[in-house]
């Protein structure tokens, strides 16, 4: 079965984060919500989100993507924490995908993984995606793939970021076949 790992923490963007989990189990991959510490944290909304597990405790799973999800100060806190860049890199040595969203594609730059690529954020993260990583080549696109990488915009592009994920982890056909599902345009 794929497996997909979403940390989070404090003040993450509920609609990028359930969006992307329910859009993938919807395409039956398995997806591991992974807090910090295990327990539940308070979004940027103040919505209650409950950790399936504590990141410390699945980080040396095998996982064929993980997902940062955004929102301030969840992609400061993931960008931040040690075990997150160690399962990104580790990831990125096997060759799996690796996603973000809004203001988390900031933490993949400050990690050295969108060193040359083609990448985009939430808008006022460009200056920032910039200063870490000069060779990135932004791009003002909803979702944007680059080999391994995907990184997407924000909030009002996390169905389609959700849905090239499916894609890109289950072929286009079951990509498809979830965005009727879910009636998406």
């Amino acid at each position: 079965m794929t497996r997909v790992l979403v940390p989070f923490t404090e003040g993450v963007e509920e609609i990028e984060c359930i969006a992307v989990v329910d859009i993938l189990r919807r395409a039956d991959i398995e997806v591991c919500l992974a807090s910090l510490d295990g327990k539940a944290v308070t979004g940027r909304s103040g919505i209650g989100m409950q950790a399936d597990a504590a990141l410390t405790d699945v980080m040396h799973q095998d996982w064929d993507m993980i997902v940062l999800p955004g929102g301030l100060p969840n992609a400061h806190l993931l960008r931040d924490d040690g075990h997150v860049k160690a399962v990104v890199e580790r990831l990125r040595h096997e060759r799996k995908s690796i996603a973000a969203i809004c203001a988390a594609p900031t933490a993949l730059a400050a990690y050295g993984i969108t060193r040359g690529r083609r990448v985009t954020s939430y808008p006022s993260c460009q200056p920032e995606m910039e200063a870490l990583q000069p060779t990135s080549v932004y791009v003002d696109e909803a979702v944007v793939e680059d080999d391994f990488l995907i990184t997407s915009r924000g909030p009002g592009t996390a169905v389609e970021f959700a849905l090239r994920l499916v894609a890109r982890l289950c072929g286009e056909a079951m990509g498809e076949e979830v965005r009727k599902s879910i009636v998406a345009v």
